[in-house]
């Protein structure tokens, strides 16, 4: 695998214009952060915010898919 990272969006509350519930988003390494219980997402605007990590669930995907994903960014 590349080393990317993806999580599903389960719950938006407060941020709707950012996030979409049920979409795929790229999570980006933010050890710091995590600690913190929050995660770092590229969202709707196409920059990496901070998100509760609640608000996620990480996802493993085949090879093949995340390199379409990651190619349709």
């Amino acid at each position: 695998m590349s080393g990317h990272t993806f999580a599903i969006c389960i719950k938006n509350e407060d941020y709707e214009a950012s996030l979409e519930l049920r979409k795929l988003y790229e999570v980006l390494p933010d050890p710091k952060s995590e600690q913190l219980g929050m995660v770092r997402v590229v969202d709707e605007s196409g920059e990496d915010y901070l998100y509760p990590q609640a608000f996620f669930v990480r996802i493993s995907l085949p090879e093949m898919v995340e390199e379409q994903v990651l190619l349709a960014a």
